[in-house]
């Protein structure tokens, strides 16, 4: 691995690293996780979606954090941050918080399952 690679991974996983304990201090005792749908790709294959929770009383945007700890990108649809999931054929808010908990949880034994999600 060159130098200037082993330096891009190790920049990504401190993104990660940080993107999992901004969530973490977001979530605090809640373990309910909001998705909304933002949009649908004309073929059906993609979803844009978002996350909340509900933090003093008033929902809060977390998809930006979440989209770090995963790895995955973060990006603008009609003025709403999103993430992008490709796929049919499943719950894709589920899928996005259950990957979500196995990141944030994983010396649990059901790490996907401690965190539930609820649509919008």
């Amino acid at each position: 691995m060159t130098t200037k690679t082993a330096r891009r991974a190790f920049n990504a996983h401190q993104v990660q690293q940080s993107g999992k304990r901004q969530v973490l201090e977001l979530l605090g005792d809640n373990r309910q996780v909001y998705t909304i749908l933002r949009r649908v790709s004309a073929s059906g294959m993609t979803r844009a979606i978002s996350l909340k929770v509900i933090k003093d009383g008033g929902l809060l945007d977390i998809t930006y954090a979440v989209a770090q700890a995963l790895g995955e990108k973060c990006t603008q649809v009609d003025g709403y941050n999103v993430i992008k999931v490709q796929g049919v054929g499943m719950d894709m808010g589920f899928h996005l918080v259950y990957n979500l908990s196995s990141v944030l949880y994983p010396e649990k034994e059901r790490a996907g399952y401690e965190l539930n999600q609820r649509w919008i």
